[in-house]
């Protein structure tokens, strides 16, 4: 980066903070600071939700997908416009009619203060490990482009956060995220027009694509059905549709932005927003990914696009073997080249189709070499022996391994603009990525602050203060949650890809959360103590699954752990009587 992308990135964000310092200056009491003034428009809701949802992991992780496996991760978002039907017409009005400062505090009222606090329990848990993540992905950025240690990197990332969530809560999430929005979707078109332009003279849009299509990339519909499949189109509209409801449903970091709506009409229009502009949104950002793909058919890239990790095999005794690596991995790519000019020139179908498979079949030796590169990195890890031992035994859980701690697709993004985007273009670029993270972050620590002063603090520890109080304990709780961040920040590491890092540990937790909530919603016999069994049994049951029989069937846990909240909590209803909550 040059002295003038450093310019606009440091003008860009100082702004930001600025910004969201001035618009909640009037913020003074806990319930303001908590949910703001109830007072925000549509149009803010709804770019707030994006904005949340839309962290950092979204603009390194899922154009690294788009390179690495096509656009079918778009399947995933086929669900949220059915969530945010159901949720703007079913669930919005019970939470405005309540008047509630977090959804947990609706369990209360309907159920006890047990579900209450088991609930927020479980949302402080997941969101506590999912906001050290929106924070670990920009570090691993700003620690690349300048050598910084990483916990370091992750330290100074939080503090600006945690400064203006600090100085107005809510009000200045929600405030800051309009203009970080604007930023961010700038950002994107110019993504999308920097890669064609940058495409030889006589290949477009349309080549690119086509030869991106060669490899199966631009499939986005996979109607085949596999448990172990983690993106088709009966786990996008089913199991995601699942994971959606129980996200913008009962997650504090999204039902806090709408329940700072100035009416119902315009909280429930900001959710509809979202819902039907988020799924084209993740189509863009996936077809940067797949655009890139195209232009490093073109431009010879990196055998490993981690340069740490490629820089310590250069320093190793395996470097000569690197190399060599290397060097064929450029043969593969001049032959590729001629492939390709002969694809797009060619104008029989017959010699088309043998050329295309030419294609792939050089891609396949492409991506062989690349993970040779990653059995000379598992040599040098500090897990050598370990991998060695884990490769005698079973082959298979070796690859997956290998695979899973040398995935290289978060990088591809970052390694793009910093090579081939113009000065002072690269810093609005990484300005991008960093309002994304601080957008869900900011948010993150908001919901953190809230549920756990609202929910557990006030509720359960020191009730009857003051509002003064509770106003000094909530700035000091984002505190708290900042330095919580940072440490789990500093000890976290890439698992295959980050934005599916978070789905997974979403999908652990959610489909409790949520069966909770549907069971309060729609079955109106069910009272605390049996949803209480019920979401113990279900997440136990959950847990089992994810961690000790099959990771790729996440998606799958949403509906399961829901369905099972519900149905044991029925049961028991009728089998387990309780007296009705006095009134």
């Amino acid at each position: 980066m040059q002295i003038l992308d450093w310019i606009v990135l440091v003008g860009a964000l100082t702004l930001i903070i600025v910004y969201g310092i001035w618009k909640s200056r009037n913020i003074k009491g806990s319930e303001d600071f908590l949910v703001g003034k109830r007072d925000l428009p549509w149009w803010t809701i709804g770019l707030s939700i994006m904005a949340t949802q839309a962290s950092a992991i979204t603009f390194l992780s899922t154009p690294g997908q788009g390179f690495a496996d096509g656009m079918q991760f778009a399947q995933f978002y086929f669900g949220m416009p059915i969530a945010m039907l159901i949720l703007a017409y079913f669930v919005l009005p019970i939470y405005y009619g309540l008047r509630v400062t977090t959804a947990y505090e609706y369990l209360e009222k309907r159920f006890d203060v047990r579900m209450r606090a088991l609930t927020a329990v479980l949302f402080l848990i997941q969101r506590g490990v999912a906001a050290a993540i929106s924070i670990y992905a920009p570090s691993i950025i700003l620690s690349t482009v300048l050598g910084w240690d990483l916990g370091l990197t992750n330290f100074l990332m939080a503090v600006f956060v945690v400064i203006y969530t600090t100085s107005g809560g809510s009000a200045a999430v929600s405030r800051t995220q309009e203009m970080q929005m604007t930023i961010i979707l700038f950002g994107l078109f110019l993504s999308l027009y920097l890669i064609t332009d940058k495409l030889p003279e006589g290949v477009g849009i349309k080549e690119a694509w086509d030869i991106a299509g060669v490899t199966g990339k631009t499939q986005i519909i996979d109607t085949g059905f596999s448990w172990n499949d983690r993106y088709n189109i009966w786990s996008g509209i089913l199991g995601s549709t699942f994971l959606f409801l129980s996200y913008f449903g009962t997650d504090q970091s999204q039902v806090g932005r709408y329940l700072s709506g100035k009416s119902l009409r315009e909280s429930r229009f900001g959710l509809l927003f979202n819902g039907f502009v988020k799924v084209p949104m993740q189509l863009l950002i996936l077809s940067v990914g797949v655009l890139v793909f195209a232009f490093f058919q073109f431009n010879a890239p990196p055998l490993h696009f981690n340069q740490t990790h490629s820089g310590n095999l250069e320093k190793s005794a395996l470097a000569a073997d690197y190399h060599r690596l290397e060097q064929r991995a450029d043969s593969v790519f001049q032959i590729k080249q001629t492939a390709m000019n002969a694809f797009l020139q060619e104008n029989d179908p017959t010699r088309k189709t043998a050329t295309a498979e030419q294609i792939r079949t050089l891609e396949a030796e492409r991506q062989n070499l690349r993970y040779e590169a990653k059995t000379l990195l598992a040599r040098i890890d500090k897990d050598s022996l370990e991998f060695a031992k884990l490769q005698a035994e079973n082959p298979k859980d070796y690859k997956d391994k290998l695979n899973s701690k040398f995935k290289d697709s978060d990088y591809v993004y970052i390694n793009y603009v910093l090579k081939y985007i113009p000065a002072g273009i690269i810093g609005l670029l990484v300005a991008m990525i960093f309002c994304a993270s601080w957008s869900t972050t900011a948010s993150e620590l908001s919901a953190l602050t809230s549920t756990s002063v609202s929910d557990i603090y006030r509720r359960l520890i020191v009730p009857g203060q003051s509002d003064r109080h509770y106003y000094v304990v909530s700035r000091w709780t984002t505190v708290l949650w900042g330095v919580f961040i940072v440490l789990f920040a500093t000890y976290a590491s890439l698992f295959e890809n980050l934005i599916q890092l978070v789905n997974m540990v979403g999908s652990v937790f959610y489909g409790t959360i949520l069966g909770v909530f549907f069971t309060a919603f729609f079955l109106k016999r069910v009272r605390g103590r049996a949803v209480f069994v019920g979401a113990v049994i279900a997440q136990t049951v959950v847990c089992i699954l994810f961690f000790f029989i099959n990771k790729d069937a996440y998606l799958w846990y949403n509906p399961l752990g829901c369905g099972i909240v519900m149905g044991v909590s029925l049961l028991l209803s009728y089998l387990w009587p309780e007296p009705e909550k006095a009134a």
